[in-house]
């Protein structure tokens, strides 16, 4: 897969985005359009599964909707909600933490820039990226182990780390499709380009794939 093929590569994860359940981050986008609740919620995902993610953020927006009201909440309080999410003691201390990062070094509001992303606490460049582009409509590349895996698999990006695929797609990937191409990636390394197993035969974009049909890559 070359920079000429994205148009009909992405016309085609699109179609197959549209037939499947969006990832659980791009339905708290579309009901909230909230960066803070954007920002918690991607917190909550890493790491753990949609469905359980998506219980724990409706317990805790239910309770929670500012940040104001987070951090009057114990982390024992926190806890209980978020449970059972991956590493959720972890989680919850790094969201008791995150209202007085935000009015410390954000003014009380979520920024959208990657780098004042990065400085709050449980914020790396996944989520930061997610954020700006979800939270902001703004052209963030967002990498988790799905994009990472597909773009080696598609042979688009050599790469060993998400941080370099990151760094290749920036240079490669046309800005226009920046915002959508994690939410369509993620989707189909779901359903599709598994892990392990993939569904080659079922696979929309074979034609371009280097790996080939249930081979071994990143």
């Amino acid at each position: 897969m070359t920079t000429r093929d994205v148009p009909a590569v992405n016309r085609l994860l699109k179609r197959a985005y549209e037939q499947h359940r969006a990832p659980i981050m791009d339905l708290v986008a579309a009901q909230t359009r909230d960066p803070f609740r954007i920002l918690v919620g991607t917190i909550l995902s890493a790491r753990t599964q949609d469905g359980t993610t998506a219980g724990a953020v409706e317990r805790l927006f239910a309770r929670v909707k500012t940040p104001a009201e987070l951090g009057a909440l114990s982390e024992r309080e926190i806890e209980g909600l978020i449970f059972p999410v991956g590493f959720y003691h972890t989680k919850a201390r790094m969201l008791k933490q995150l209202p007085a990062a935000l009015a410390e070094k954000c003014g009380g509001r979520v920024p959208d820039e990657i780098d004042a992303l990065c400085q709050l606490p449980g914020v790396g460049r996944k989520t930061a990226n997610l954020v700006r582009a979800l939270g902001f409509c703004k052209p963030a590349i967002c990498v988790d182990v799905h994009v990472h895996r597909i773009c080696n698999r598609l042979g688009f990006v050599a790469t060993k780390t998400p941080l370099e695929t990151e760094m290749a797609l920036r240079e490669k990937l046309p800005r226009r499709y920046w915002i959508t191409w994690n939410s369509y990636l993620v989707a189909f390394g779901q359903t599709c380009c598994r892990p392990a197993r993939p569904r080659c035969a079922e696979c929309p974009v074979a034609r371009w794939c280097k790996t080939g049909h249930g081979l071994s890559s990143p």
